[in-house]
């Protein structure tokens, strides 16, 4: 399920406990309504309503963390790319042929990565094979010197720390928001919003604020959701690291 329509029906759900509210506030007998049962209503809705917001801050916690990391091993991956081109580059004209076939995965990395809506996992595993070649070129050189052969230990450790990230990168953009969480917060935020509507007036004032009021809380469920697909949507990672170390290939 995509985050729009999560999110739509998070929003769904928040607005139709308002509506919900205000029906039951024209069937329920006025003496439930009188000022002792507002306050211990207005006592149990905020208990919840604080729960709410420390399992909504686990949540924004959680997609910002899983945002993060995906940002930091970009960045990271970008730069150990550029050291093992500048590796293959000392090493001598022998490593040519390896040092232009990275070039072309770094690109077609990019090209991938930003043109699949955000789905990672379609756009980094095509390009498995093409980057394993790279460390197979590398590890086809034959060495002449202790200096190429200090150099090729070097460059094939490096094009394994890479693949090894480029992995934990794919691994970690298949995590989500956790579901029991996202349940529980739209389950609480549904009954405070209704005892909203349980105990106010249906005028227009009070309708358009628990509109807004609900747009706004599936709108933090859009942006949660959304930082748990970091290469795509509206909050894409932006793929200047990797562009920035292309421009660096080769020369």
């Amino acid at each position: 399920m995509s985050p729009l329509t999560t999110s739509a029906l998070v929003f769904a759900c928040v607005f139709g406990g308002t509506l919900l509210g205000f029906r039951l506030r024209s069937v329920v007998p006025e003496e439930h309504l009188n000022a002792a049962s507002r306050d211990l209503v207005k006592l149990g809705m905020g208990i919840i309503a604080t729960m709410s917001a420390l399992v909504l801050g686990l949540l924004v916690t959680s997609a910002k963390n899983s945002y993060d990391a995906e940002s930091r091993a970009l960045i990271e991956m970008s730069a150990k790319i550029v050291l093992l081109d500048r590796v293959l580059a000392h090493y001598g004209p022998e490593a040519q042929p390896a040092r232009e076939l990275l070039k072309v995965t770094v690109s077609k990395l990019v090209e991938r990565m930003w043109s699949n809506n955000g789905s990672h996992t379609e756009s980094t595993e095509p390009i498995a094979s093409r980057s394993e070649i790279v460390y197979e070129r590398v590890q086809e050189l034959v060495p002449t010197t202790d200096a190429q052969r200090t150099l090729q230990s070097r460059a094939l450790n490096i094009a394994t720390d890479i693949g090894q990230m480029r992995w934990l990168m794919l691994e970690q953009a298949s995590g989500s928001a956790s579901t029991p969480l996202l349940v529980i917060v739209v389950f609480s935020l549904t009954i405070t919003f209704m005892s909203f509507g349980l105990h106010a007036p249906p005028n227009g004032t009070i309708v358009a604020t628990l509109f807004l009021c609900a747009l706004s809380v599936s709108g933090v469920m859009y942006l949660i959701l959304e930082m748990y697909m970091p290469f795509g949507g509206l909050i894409s990672i932006p793929s200047d690291p990797l562009r920035a170390a292309l421009t660096y290939l080769g020369q």
